[in-house]
């Protein structure tokens, strides 16, 4: 069965492009195109898609709204990537806080794009190193932790604690293997384990709230190599 995917971006020429780019993939289909953020929640409830690129920037409602009705209604269903022309600092923390499973600009890759279509509708979640190493940043401006939050920490084993500030750190699950000196189908029981324990959707998740928690704070996990 192909992904079903919705492009949203309120320049038609731009739409079109990524639409045209994912199309020629055998397992997906862009299934539907929005112009703006009320266009792509009026789609994405018709066409209940695997994953909606979603700009930022467009008329009557932006894509972090956008992002947030969506995912409150369809969690369990859709994932969202988030694309910009912008740099990225001012939106990273909105978008994954909206629930974006990934944050991506617009002059990436056309293989880059579509490997992150098929990670994020897979269940994964589309954090760069360097983008990693922004939200970090935007943890370090934000203080305090969420108390409630920190608690579900005693959820986790102590080796499913490694893991979540690996995740923190960006980690894939390679480098999670790598650090920890344990299998990969190990670190994927790991990671599952420690989404279902604390209740998020993927790894984006994770992040946010290794970060909000307390759990990790920003300056203390080491990010790329």
């Amino acid at each position: 069965m192909s992904l079903k995917v919705v492009v949203v971006d309120d320049q038609a020429l731009v739409r079109r492009g990524f639409a045209m780019m994912l199309d020629h993939q055998p397992d997906i289909e862009v299934v539907a195109e929005a112009a703006t953020g009320v266009e792509a929640i009026a789609v994405v409830r018709e066409q209940k898609p695997d994953v909606v690129l979603m700009d930022i920037r467009m008329p009557e409602m932006d894509g972090l709204e956008a992002t947030r009705i969506i995912l409150t209604d369809h969690a369990d269903d859709t994932r969202i990537i988030v694309l910009t022309t912008f740099d990225p600092d001012e939106y990273i923390y909105g978008a994954l806080r909206a629930g974006a499973s990934g944050f991506l600009l617009k002059d990436t890759p056309p293989e880059e794009l579509i490997a992150a279509v098929r990670a994020v509708a897979a269940g994964g979640a589309l954090l760069a190193p360097d983008v990693t190493q922004r939200l970090i940043s935007q943890f370090a401006a934000h203080s305090g932790a969420n108390t409630k939050m920190r608690a579900r920490i005693d959820r986790l084993t102590e080796r499913e604690r490694d893991v979540l500030e690996c995740i923190a750190s960006g980690s894939s699950n390679q480098e999670i293997s790598d650090a920890l000196d344990i299998g990969s189908a190990t670190v994927k029981t790991h990671v599952s384990s420690v989404l279902s324990k604390l209740g998020l959707r993927d790894r984006a998740q994770a992040v946010i709230f290794a970060y909000e928690s307390g759990f990790v704070t920003a300056g203390n996990a080491d990010v790329g190599h």
